[in-house]
């Protein structure tokens, strides 16, 4: 989200952003690239802000899909594409600033194969467990785990996705072992979960608020520091007796390598007007997204301490990405 001192800058910067779009405009249609299946939290923000941004560009957007390796896929696709505004990447922490530096080879360099446009949006992840789990709260599931070493399961859309490290987070402030299975997207592991064959999902709020009202899994805990809105009475893992706990995931547009910052701008500026949108702002609430905004600069700012905080994590966790 934009900081405050980028809110106070912004009479200074709408000038720029409104020469900017007088500099570039999409001459075709443009391609918005998700590197999950449909139904996870990458797509539905893309297909939420799609039609603003379409109307604002005023060319087609179509939304295509190209899950696995965790989102590095696209991303690397993304990364490779011609720098001229019509292929764009609605990215997430994980494959952006994550998984690529930690795979051998590298697909891409995070720094100097991407262009990061601004943030789309933030979401909490939430833990969730079959309803048929005997597990009440985070406390009960966490005694049952330390009963049975390794014994029970938590999904994730990959390896070293948010959803994967917040479990790793999870074991070891709790000191338990369980076991991951990775799915090539999240709308994969929404089904093993609500099938009962998963016993735990960290995943993001937006994909699971719709079971978590219908009642088809449990929420155990919201992993932010603070409760939040939609699910006031929903504890924290850190008021579950982790203090500090804190994980979330960010979207985040992005271009090619080498894109022209008039190009980078105008998109940019659509995408704030999209989440300015006094229409399309409270959907993108209303479906469990923090929306986003802010500079380009910040926008870079946050992919490179990620990329160094959670590089960290992995090998501290020995996680190992093939």
């Amino acid at each position: 989200m934009p900081s405050r001192r980028s809110l106070l800058a912004a009479p200074l910067v709408l000038p720029a952003l409104a020469r900017a779009q007088s500099d570039w405009q999409p001459s075709r249609p443009v391609t918005l690239l998700v590197g999950f299946a449909p139904g996870g939290g990458t797509d539905i923000i893309a297909r939420l802000v799609a039609p603003a941004l379409q109307q604002s560009l005023g060319v087609p957007i179509a939304v295509e899909n190209r899950p696995g390796a965790s989102g590095t896929i696209a991303a690397q696709v993304n990364s490779r594409a011609a720098p001229d505004g019509h292929t764009v990447l609605m990215s997430t922490v994980s494959a952006s600033a994550v998984v690529p530096p930690q795979m051998t080879p590298p697909p891409f360099d995070i720094h100097r194969d991407q262009t990061a446009i601004a943030l789309a949006a933030t979401v909490p992840l939430v833990a969730v467990v079959p309803l048929a789990s005997p597990a009440r709260d985070l406390a009960g599931f966490i005694a049952r785990a330390r009963e049975n070493p390794g014994g029970l399961n938590y999904s994730s859309s990959g390896v070293a996705t948010q959803q994967h490290l917040a479990a790793e987070l999870l074991s070891m402030a709790a000191g338990i072992r369980m076991t991951h299975v990775p799915f090539r997207g999240t709308g994969q592991a929404v089904n093993e979960i609500l099938a009962g064959r998963i016993d735990l999902a960290i995943d993001t709020f937006p994909t699971y608020l719709p079971h978590i009202r219908g009642e088809r899994v449990r929420a155990l805990a919201t992993t932010m520091p603070e409760r939040i809105d939609w699910l006031p009475d929903l504890p924290t893992v850190a008021e579950s007796g982790f203090p500090g706990f804190d994980a979330n995931v960010w979207y985040m547009l992005m271009g090619p390598a080498g894109l022209p910052v008039p190009i980078r701008d105008r998109w940019a500026a659509a995408l704030g007007t999209a989440l300015a949108d006094p229409v399309l702002r409270p959907r993108i609430r209303e479906a469990g997204f923090i929306p986003g905004g802010g500079t380009s600069a910040e926008a870079a700012a946050l992919l490179n301490r990620d990329a160094e905080r959670y590089g960290a994590l992995i090998r501290q966790a020995g996680i190992r990405i093939e």
